[in-house]
Formats: structure tokens, C-alpha cells, sequence
């Protein structure tokens, strides 16, 4: 199977093989944040957790802002991207998405109710590699890239998140849309 020539950059997002067996990245959409000559990071968009981050986060608004296990990399911090291209020291991650910024203007702007839980994720954790890791990943086939937006990264189901992209991406990834997150139970 032919993969599209789609090389790794920030905004971009990978897509885990089926066979990719690891806890965190089996069946998993990474948004990478950041991809460059030092290494790249990204978070998990795909995997939202049973708790809100009122539950896990002390001084947060009592408002159902929902987290996502973003990478196992740092599990004992929050990391969050958003709209918000107003929010002080956030960096942008492509048109329209910033990750980061001072977040006690977010604790401030969710206060007010000036940043909806659609305009916002949180994450515990991230995903990072290496300098060249990630670029010999994709050449062992453990995932495939392709390009986003910012109404996909951040939208009501991202529970089905990975078998949408395979499915948009044509009958030959479509077909691993349905494949089980343990081929045991196949």
C-alpha cells in the first residue's frame, strides 16, 4: 500500500497503524505540536478520559471541560491547545490553534465564560520523540500523516477520530477503520 508523501510538520496529525500495539498510541490521532531538527511533541486528540479537569485540577472553574490522555511523556501535567490567539505567551500551531499561553487568563477567560469547553482541550501528558525518532517511526510504518483542521482536532466525537481519517484517506486505509483495538478478540 502506497502512503502519501506527507512529511511530518507541526499541524499536521499522525494516524497509528493498526498494528501499532503500545498502550497510548494503539488506535490513536496525534496532533503534532511541534516537529523540528531538536525532536517533535504532539498530544492525543483522540482519547478523552472519564474525568473533568475540575475533578483532577485544583482552582479550575466547576465547568465540564473534558481531558484527554495526551502522551506519556510528563503524566503528571495539563497541557492544553485552543482558539485563542488572545490568550498572553500561547504559540500557534497552525491557522486558528494555539497550544499553551498564561493560563491563569484561561482560568480567567473560563471564569467569565469567555472560553467554551469546544474552544479548548486539555491534556495529561504528551507524546514526544526524539531528534529523527518520529521520522523513523513513519519509515517502520507505525503511522501514517495527513493534514487537518481545526473543527477535527477539536469537535464533539473525538472518540471516532481514528476511524474517520482512515476512512477519508481512501479503500485501502478504510478497511483498518474497523480493525479491533485487540486482534485477539477478532
Amino acid at each position: 500500500m502506497e502512503k502519501p508523501r506527507i512529511k511530518p510538520k507541526q499541524g499536521s496529525i499522525l494516524i497509528s497503524e493498526p498494528s501499532l500495539r503500545d498502550f497510548y498510541f494503539r488506535q490513536s490521532v496525534i496532533l503534532l505540536a511541534e516537529h523540528n531538527e531538536e525532536g517533535s511533541f504532539g498530544v492525543i486528540i483522540n482519547k478523552p478520559i472519564e474525568a473533568r479537569l475540575k475533578d483532577i485540577v485544583k482552582g479550575f472553574p466547576p465547568y465540564p471541560y473534558p481531558v484527554f490522555l495526551g502522551g506519556p511523556v510528563k503524566t503528571d501535567s495539563i497541557f492544553y491547545i485552543h482558539t485563542h490567539a488572545d490568550v498572553d505567551q500561547c504559540v500557534p500551531i497552525m491557522q486558528g490553534l494555539y497550544w499553551g499561553g498564561d493560563l491563569d487568563v484561561i482560568k480567567g477567560m473560563m471564569k467569565r465564560k469567555e472560553i467554551l469547553p469546544s474552544e479548548i482541550r486539555f491534556f495529561i501528558g504528551y507524546s514526544g520523540w526524539s531528534p529523527m525518532q518520529l521520522d523513523r517511526e513513519i519509515s517502520e510504518k507505525s503511522w501514517v500523516l495527513s493534514q487537518t483542521t481545526v473543527n477535527e482536532v477539536i469537535n464533539d466525537h473525538p472518540e471516532t477520530l481514528w476511524s474517520n481519517y482512515l476512512k477519508s484517506m481512501g479503500q485501502d486505509y478504510a478497511i483498518w477503520a474497523n480493525f479491533p483495538a485487540d486482534p485477539t478478540f477478532n
